[in-house]
């Protein structure tokens, strides 16, 4: 018995989804290593980073590897990363709580999601009730809306780090003189900027209602004491 146990935990670590996890890691990992030294690349490393989020959850479902590590690696893998590129940024604009807020709120609103989603016994962080808000409903019942958020999300906060050049500046005089300098850009800077906008709503929804999950689950405790 004992060696069937280590055989299946080991044949986990081992999904195919999780070894493109792992490789998530090291790719983030010598992303920030140059991030200041070669700005272009890292962003290309983290953008690459990013998308096989999407690709690790194809291969879970196309082989049937769906796992809870897998999971938890994959939203520490996000959240850390995402965090990073926050702090980062919280440094190289002003006002900087702008995006150490983003950081807190990103934190606060994913591990409340996974805590309740344990509590009410779901598979899945994603599994939303049908009472749930709508917006929150959508978000994650509908992967291309879901998909325009996170993007939208991530390319913001990248095209805000190659953007920067000078100590300090200011998050809309940089965005302005950007756009003035090259017009074409308005556009991904709007859509990211409108899918940015989106999540953060959905990351302020999530926590309240995940809040009330535990809330909920306390008064039920004590309700059968």
């Amino acid at each position: 018995m004992a060696k069937e146990s280590d055989q299946r935990t080991v044949s986990v670590y081992f999904y195919i989804p999780n070894i493109i996890g792992y490789i998530r890691v090291v790719m983030n990992i010598v992303a920030f290593s140059i991030c200041f030294s070669n700005k272009l690349l890292f962003a290309i490393l983290y953008f690459i980073s990013f998308a096989c989020d999407a690709l690790d959850g194809w291969f879970a479902r196309k082989f049937n590897q769906v796992s809870t590590f897998g999971a938890v690696l994959d939203m520490i893998t996000d959240r850390v990363s995402t965090a990073c590129l926050l702090m980062i940024l919280s440094q190289l604009y002003r006002p900087g709580l702008v995006f150490m807020s983003l950081l807190g709120l990103d934190i606060a609103s994913h591990w409340l999601q996974m805590y309740s989603t344990f509590l009410s016994g779901q598979a899945s962080h994603k599994d939303v009730k049908d009472k749930s808000n709508l917006l929150l409903r959508a978000y994650y019942k509908h992967r291309p809306f879901m998909a325009f958020c996170c993007v939208g999300s991530e390319v913001l906060y990248i095209i805000l780090f190659l953007l920067h050049e000078h100590p300090s500046g200011s998050i809309i005089d940089v965005c302005v003189n950007a756009v003035r300098s090259n017009i074409v850009l308005a556009v991904p800077l709007f859509l990211s900027a409108f899918g940015c906008a989106i999540k953060q709503a959905v990351n302020v929804i999530q926590m309240m209602t995940a809040a009330d999950v535990c809330v909920l689950y306390d008064m039920e405790r004590e309700k059968k004491q």
